[in-house]
């Protein structure tokens, strides 16, 4: 039997900044801590790099980033390997990642889904364990971290580097698991697209396949005999003000693998950042609640149609903040198109049949994708 302790989301600021620089472990996991403890692996997704001067990049939304000695409370919980395919992993550009690469390294912390180039990035990460070899892999959707060709950053979420990386490493492990740093924010059921490129990973190889960055506790199912987690929300992230309740709940995931393939699945739900510094387990009353509320989505999701049309709801309600944010060139007409108003005077129904065609035609989005990235100067020539 080998027990694999998977972690969400962490970001050491604010109150569990200390913590971290002090290697204070107890005051970050309190009694979590025995689960990372006792695992044959444990591993969590670090979602800043650890920086010893500040070397930001220019994108939108905020950057991240917190000094070296946090890797102290990392290591002191036992923590064995950090994921760094992230959207935040390259907030302080190649000095920031390789900073953290290396200081993972000298803490005796491996480190997977990022590296110098796209090759290093995409590395599957072997670790064997009671005679087992596991695999660890990192993919993270395209935002401002992705690596490219000599360019420093996280492993692109790409299907067909996927399929052709497990081709080349199918012989290098027994049990492969794949971390997935995608789908929306805040949303706590998988998106269409994000639900049917998690069940393409395990049809092509994956035993089970985690996915973080959804800041909130999402569900999971069993397809095909291997796991798919669709969120499992922050652990260990202080933030004000927090976007939701939900960013306050998480929960760990224990896999136990017996046999040649052969795995169960348990959730660990815990609270975190919320009056108190780190992260903790929930009292029963609140974990008998969370647990209901997880199995309820996590049979939604299997009913027909569901998804699609949860996803339907929310991108309706979505509608004026994503065209304003499209379509206005600056925060003033953002605040006057709350209601749409400006859009429908002015965009008419040809403008959103041609908007879509340059957003769905995978090369019309190529040319503007080639276009954008050469206007703002991050074509990856400029990025070394």
């Amino acid at each position: 039997m080998i027990d694999i302790l998977v972690g969400g989301d962490i970001c050491p600021i604010n109150r569990n900044l200390p913590l971290f620089q002090a290697g204070d472990a107890s005051g970050i996991f309190h009694d979590l801590l025995e689960y990372f403890q006792r695992a044959d692996i444990s591993l969590v997704n670090l979602e800043c790099p650890l920086i010893e001067v500040e070397s930001p990049i220019e994108k939108c939304g905020p950057v991240l980033g917190v000094s070296s000695d946090c890797v102290k409370g990392i290591k002191a919980a036992g923590i064995d390997i950090v994921n760094l395919a992230n959207n935040h992993i390259l907030d302080h550009s190649a000095e920031g990642l390789g900073n953290t690469m290396r200081v993972c390294e000298a803490s005796g912390i491996r480190t997977f889904g990022a590296g110098k180039d796209i090759n290093a990035a995409r590395e599957i990460v072997v670790v064997e364990v009671k005679g087992k070899r596991i695999g660890f892999l990192g993919m993270a959707e395209h935002e401002f971290s992705i690596s490219t060709v000599g360019c420093w950053g996280a492993n692109p979420l790409d299907l067909i580097d996927y399929v052709r990386n497990l081709r080349e490493r199918k012989n290098d492990y027994d049990y492969l698991i794949v971390l997935v740093h995608g789908g929306k924010e805040y949303y706590p059921y998988p998106t269409p697209r994000l639900m049917e490129t998690c069940r393409f990973l395990v049809e092509m190889g994956a035993d089970a396949v985690i996915c973080q960055h959804s800041h909130c506790p999402v569900c999971f199912e069993t397809y095909k005999g291997s796991h798919i987690v669709y969120g499992q929300g922050n652990l260990i992230f202080d933030r004000y003000p927090v976007p939701t309740d939900t960013w306050y709940k998480g929960f760990l995931v224990k896999l136990t693998i017996s046999g040649e393939k052969d795995s169960t699945l348990a959730i660990i739900p815990y609270i975190q950042s919320d009056s108190q510094a780190g992260a903790r387990r929930m009292n029963s009353e609140e974990e008998m609640e969370f647990l209901k509320a997880i199995e309820k989505r996590s049979n939604e999701i299997l009913v027909k149609d569901f998804v699609q049309e949860r996803w339907l709801e929310y991108c309706r309600l979505e509608r004026n903040y994503y065209l304003s944010a499209v379509l206005m060139p600056n925060r003033v007409l953002s605040r006057l198109n709350r209601k749409g108003s400006i859009i429908k005077f002015f965009y008419k129904r040809k403008f959103f049949f041609r908007m879509r065609a340059f957003i769905e035609c995978e090369t019309h989005r190529e040319v503007i994708s080639t276009i954008l990235n050469d206007e703002i100067n991050l074509t990856p020539k400029s990025r070394e």
